[in-house]
C-alpha cells in the first residue's frame, strides 16, 4: 500500500475512462524487454507476461494524470459536501440492508463496524459503481517506465502480475484506476497480495465481482492495521472560548480526561467514548469551522489514505449510516487558495522570518508551523489554517516589511514543537 500516495489514497483521484494508447514512444519497448527479464527472474510466468504486456504501449492519459497538479486547494466543507450527499447516504443505507448478513459476519470476525466498511466502500468506488477502467498492468507499466516513481510502480506491476499468475483474475480483466488501485475497495496490488482474502469460499480472490471478497479483505486490512473494536474514529467537539489553538494538531495527544479538564466537550452532549489511547484535536477548516477529537482508529484510517479530509469523511459517513447526526458546526471561513497563492504565501513567510520550507504549494507541517508562528505574532488564532484572510494578512505584513527593508533571506529553523503537524 502506498503512503503519501496513501494506503489506498490514489482511489480518491478521479476515475476516468481509459484513453486510446499514445503512439509508441522511444525507450518503452527497450524498457519492457528489460522488465520482462526481471519479471521472469522473479518467477512470473511467460504466459502471464504475454497475456498482460504483449503489444503494450504507454498510455498518454496515465502520464498526464500522474503529472497533474491541482489548481486549488479543497476546503473540508467542499470535500465533505461532495461525498456525503443525501443520495450517497441513502445508497449506503440500502447497501447495509442488502448485505446485512455478510457485513455482520465481517464485523464479528474483524471488529470493524459494518457502517465503517460501507463508508469506505462509498468513498472509494460509490459502492462499486466506479471501479475504474484502466488496464492495470498497462497503466503500471506506463508509470514504471515514465520514471518519476519507477521503483514503486515497477514493484506494483510485479505484484499485479503475481495476482494474475495465481489465477485470481485474467490480465485483460484486471482494471482499475490510472495508478493501479483495483476493485470495490481500490486495493493496490501489494495490498491485494498482503491482505486480500477469499470471503465467499470459492478458492479465488475476486475484488471486482465478489462483494464478499472485497468486504472481508477490507476488514482484514483494517484489523491488521490496528483497528480497535468498539472505539470511534472521530467525534465532533465544542471547544472552550479560551482554547489554545496551537494545541489543535495531530501530533499533540492527550488523554480524553485531560481534554475534558480544559473544557472540551462532545458537540452532541453525549458522554465521552471509552478509548484506550490518547486523542488529538483537529480543525480541518480552521478555528471558525468544525472541531474534531480523533482517536487511534483515525490513525488506522490514515494508514489507508493519508488525508485528514478523507479520514474525517469516513468517520462522518459511517456515523450517519449508523443513524447518527450530521455535523453541528458550520463550515468556517470559506474560499480555497490556489496553488500559486500558497506558493506565494510560503515565499512571503520565509522572507518574513517564518520558515515555511520550500515554496511547493503544499500545506505540510512546516508550513502549518510557520503560519501558527505568524498568527501568534499578529495576535490571530494560531490554527495554522491557510484561510484567505490569513493570506491577506501575510501579504499586508510582507508589503510593509519590504517597504521598510526588513525582509529576511535566511529564515530561522522551526522549533521541535512547531515542526510537528
Amino acid at each position: 500500500m502506498r503512503k503519501r500516495l496513501g494506503l489506498l489514497a490514489l482511489a480518491l483521484l478521479p476515475v476516468l475512462a481509459q484513453a486510446d494508447p499514445a503512439p509508441p514512444e522511444p525507450g518503452f519497448d527497450a524498457w519492457l524487454e528489460t522488465f520482462r527479464t526481471t519479471a521472469e527472474e522473479k518467477g512470473i510466468s511467460a504466459a502471464t507476461l504475454d497475456a498482460a504486456l504483449t503489444g503494450a504501449q504507454p498510455v498518454e492519459r496515465v502520464v498526464a494524470l500522474d503529472r497533474r497538479q491541482p489548481e486549488f486547494l479543497q476546503t473540508f466543507s467542499d470535500y465533505l459536501g461532495r461525498r456525503l450527499t443525501p443520495a450517497q447516504i441513502a445508497r449506503g443505507e440500502a447497501m447495509l440492508a442488502e448485505h446485512a448478513a455478510l457485513l455482520d459476519a465481517v464485523e464479528a470476525k474483524t471488529g470493524v463496524p459494518k457502517s465503517v466498511l460501507v463508508a469506505f466502500w462509498g468513498l472509494e468506488t460509490n459502492y462499486g459503481s466506479t471501479m475504474g477502467s484502466f488496464n492495470i498492468p498497462v497503466a503500471l507499466a506506463t508509470l514504471a517506465w515514465e520514471g518519476r516513481r519507477s521503483r514503486f510502480f515497477e514493484s506494483q506491476l510485479i505484484d499485479a502480475l503475481r495476482i494474475v499468475d495465481a489465477g485470481h483474475v485474467d490480465a485483460l480483466d484486471m482494471n482499475g484506476s490510472w495508478a493501479g488501485a483495483m476493485g470495490h475497495m481500490q486495493f493496490m496490488p501489494s495490498t491485494f497480495r498482503a491482505y486480500a482474502v477469499d470471503g465467499d469460499g470459492d478458492d479465488r480472490i475476486d475484488l471486482w465481482g465478489s462483494v464478499a471478497d472485497a468486504m472481508h479483505s477490507a476488514g482484514n486490512y483494517l484489523k491488521a492495521a490496528g483497528w480497535r473494536s468498539g472505539e470511534p474514529v472521530a467525534l465532533e467537539v465544542r471547544l472552550p472560548e479560551n482554547f489554545d489553538w496551537r494545541q489543535a494538531r495531530l501530533a499533540h495527544r492527550m488523554a480524553v480526561r485531560n481534554w475534558d479538564a480544559l473544557g472540551v466537550r462532545p458537540a452532541d452532549g453525549s458522554p465521552w467514548p471509552v478509548v484506550t489511547g490518547p486523542a488529538a484535536i483537529v480543525l480541518p477548516q480552521g478555528w471558525q469551522g468544525p472541531a474534531f477529537m480523533v482517536f487511534d482508529n483515525f490513525d488506522v484510517v490514515m494508514r489507508w489514505n493519508r488525508s485528514v479530509n478523507y479520514a474525517l469523511s469516513v468517520a462522518q459517513l459511517a456515523q450517519q449510516l449508523a443513524g447518527g447526526a450530521a455535523l453541528a458546526a458550520g463550515p468556517g471561513e470559506t474560499g480555497a487558495l490556489s496553488l500559486a497563492q500558497v506558493q506565494a504565501m510560503q515565499r512571503q513567510l520565509n522572507e518574513l522570518g517564518f520558515d515555511a520550507g520550500t515554496a511547493d504549494g503544499l500545506i505540510g507541517p512546516r508550513t502549518q508551523s510557520a503560519l501558527r508562528r505568524f498568527q501568534v505574532s499578529q495576535g490571530l488564532p494560531a490554527d495554522g489554517y491557510p484561510a484567505p484572510s490569513v493570506l491577506a494578512r501575510v501579504e499586508t505584513v510582507h508589503a510593509e516589511a519590504a517597504g521598510a527593508g526588513r525582509l529576511s533571506l535566511a529564515p530561522p529553523a522551526p522549533t521541535a514543537f512547531d515542526s510537528q503537524p
